[in-house]
Order: C-alpha cells, then sequence, then structure tokens
C-alpha cells in the first residue's frame, strides 16, 4: 500500500483553497504543488499552507514527475484539458462538479481515462453526505418501496451568487448535485425533461432561478429547485432539502440549517456544519471523507465505485437538456 499520495491541487478560488485545506490534513496526503493564473494570490496560499511548488501555467505543474493526484477545482469550461491533459501526464484525477460543460467533453475525458491506468472521479460530494448514503440504503432495503416522486431545493442568497452567475447557471451549478442524487436513488434514466428559468438581475449573465420536471423510464418525477436570488439576509448559506416518496414510504432530508441556530445582534443564523467545517482547527464533513476515499482507492489500487465518470457524464447531459427545454418551452424528450 503506498503510504504518501502527492498531490497538486489547480485553481485556488474559495473551494480550491478547501482543497488545499484539506488535503493538507490527510495522512495518506501530501500537497507538493498548487496552480492559479493569479500571481500574488498563488503566493499567498503557497506561504498560507506552506506549499513548497507553485505554478501560474497548469502544464508546468503537469510535467512535475513528484505529482502523483491533480484536485482540478477550476471553472467547469476549463475541466476537460486540464484533465485530459493530468490523465495523459499520468496523474489520478479528482475534478470538481460539473464534469464538464457538455456530454461530448466529458465522453472525451472519459476516452482519455481509458487509455490511462490511472483513476478518475468527479466531486458529487453529497454522495458522501451521512443523510444522502443512508438514504441510499434505505431506498436499496426495499423499506419506501419504489420511488414515486423526488422534489429537491438548494437555493442560495444573491449576494453569494453574484460571481459564480458570471460562469454558470443555478441550473447547471446545483442542480447536479440533486439529479445526481436522483439517479442514483432510483436506477432510472430520464425520459423527458420541462423547465422554466429566469434571470432577476442585469448584472449577470447566467439564469439565476431554475426549475425542471424530469420523467424517468420507470415512471418517476423528479424536479429540482435551484433558486439563486433569495434575500441577502436569509439565515442559511444554502438553503437544500428532499422529499422522496415510495409507495411504502417516504424520506425528508433538510439541510437548511435549522438544527442549530445562532442568534446575534445582526439577527438569526443557521452557520453551516456538514459540508466542509472546521471544528478545533481540523477539516470535518463530506469534503474530508471525499477526498479521503479517492486517496485511499488510489493506494489500494482500486477503481472509484461511489461515483462513477458515466454517471456524472449522465448528469451533465440532463441538466443541458433540461436548459434546453427552458429556452424553448416545451418538453423535450431524451430521444429526440
Amino acid at each position: 500500500m503506498i503510504e504518501r499520495i502527492r498531490c497538486g491541487v489547480i485553481g485556488l478560488g474559495w473551494f480550491g483553497e478547501h482543497h488545499v485545506d484539506t488535503l493538507k490534513e490527510l495522512p495518506l496526503a501530501e500537497v507538493k504543488a498548487v496552480c492559479t493564473r493569479r500571481e500574488e494570490h498563488l503566493k499567498n496560499i503557497a506561504k498560507k499552507y506552506n506549499v513548497p511548488q507553485y505554478y501560474t501555467d497548469y502544464r508546468k505543474l503537469l510535467a512535475n514527475k513528484d505529482i502523483d493526484l491533480i484536485s482540478v477545482v477550476t471553472h467547469v469550461k476549463d475541466h476537460k484539458q486540464i484533465t485530459i491533459d493530468a490523465l495523459k501526464a499520468g496523474k489520478h484525477v479528482f475534478v470538481e462538479k460539473p464534469m464538464a460543460d457538455t456530454q461530448e467533453e466529458c465522453d472525451e475525458i472519459i476516452k482519455a481515462a481509458k487509455e490511462t491506468e490511472k483513476n478518475l472521479i468527479i466531486g458529487h460530494i453529497c454522495r458522501f453526505g451521512v443523510e444522502y448514503a443512508i438514504a441510499k440504503e434505505e431506498i436499496e432495503s426495499g423499506k419506501i418501496g419504489k420511488i414515486l416522486s423526488l422534489h429537491a431545493r438548494r437555493n442560495l442568497a444573491s449576494c453569494i451568487t453574484e460571481s459564480h452567475l458570471q460562469k454558470i447557471s443555478s441550473l447547471f451549478g446545483d442542480g447536479v448535485h440533486d439529479l445526481d442524487l436522483a439517479f442514483w436513488y432510483t436506477q432510472s434514466k430520464p425520459v423527458s425533461v420541462y423547465a422554466q428559468t429566469r434571470k432577476t438581475r442585469s448584472t449577470i449573465i447566467y439564469d439565476d432561478l431554475g426549475w425542471a420536471m424530469f420523467t424517468l423510464e420507470n415512471g418517476a418525477i423528479v424536479v429540482i429547485e435551484n433558486i439563486w436570488c433569495l434575500p441577502d439576509n436569509v439565515p442559511f448559506a444554502i438553503g437544500a432539502n428532499m422529499q422522496i416518496v415510495g409507495t411504502k414510504g417516504t424520506i425528508s432530508i433538510d439541510f437548511s440549517g435549522e438544527h442549530f441556530k445562532v442568534l446575534t445582534e445582526e439577527g438569526l443564523q443557521y452557520p453551516p456544519t456538514v459540508s466542509w467545517p472546521k471544528i478545533h482547527g481540523l477539516r470535518r464533513g463530506w469534503l474530508k471523507e471525499e477526498l479521503d476515499y479517492f486517496l485511499k482507492c488510489i493506494a489500494n489500487n482500486k477503481e472509484p465505485d461511489i461515483i462513477t465518470p458515466e454517471e456524472s457524464k449522465a448528469v451533465v447531459h440532463a441538466i443541458r437538456m433540461a436548459e434546453k427545454a427552458a429556452a424553448e418551452n416545451r418538453v423535450i424528450n431524451f430521444d429526440e
């Protein structure tokens, strides 16, 4: 078994920094290099986390033979080329969701991965959430029967989405989470979709409000709701919950944060506690579980199976079909 896996992180936005911070705390990981095009920010991150090597050109990082694993935390439009280049350079690759910009780009990534002996995983972090994973077990046990309906919402305040909406829509940015879970839970494929989207601000490029309804092959109806224009004074960072209705029972999952409330002079707040919190100065939560899982797969020469590239590609395609349905204001059949 490998004792240490030498890691490089490409993309140092707020979530890229979370990757660096989390990897630094995992026993199997050794963060050797970081990369971003912003030179001053790059040097600050390298110094803050004591990372010995840093690059403004990701190709130079990939040429470093001392790196075993690359974590790609860039804008989705950059995922395809960086991921393919990393695989061809002989690196294992963790790439954040969405996998790529289109189904065709996903196919190119999958082809490149199959031509190497390296592992590839896409960061569908919710599969590593305890409640979501237990829900999967409950569903597989047959306790709630056949799934008839699944409704999921993942909503954010306007103030934290402005910059994201210059690059990605709310449906594509967060809909991939819950649609992936829906496909995972039902083990069924979509046959049609109808959607509606809106842009509520003149300062953004992509729609900040989206609803999509999918009909699956097994007859289940899946509704995903992504509203990135909530009032700025909402007390939570992410308002996420899911209702699953089966023929024998139901499952409710709530991540709005109402179980932990803090009231100050600034008002009521629900500080996030599950995805990537720091407790006693140490990183905890889903991101840590996800990265630790991938590191252990590499160390044990095991192909990741909690999420596969093919499953991630299916979600990218389905969301793009939903956006097409909204743009054309009609039901889109997947066999068109």
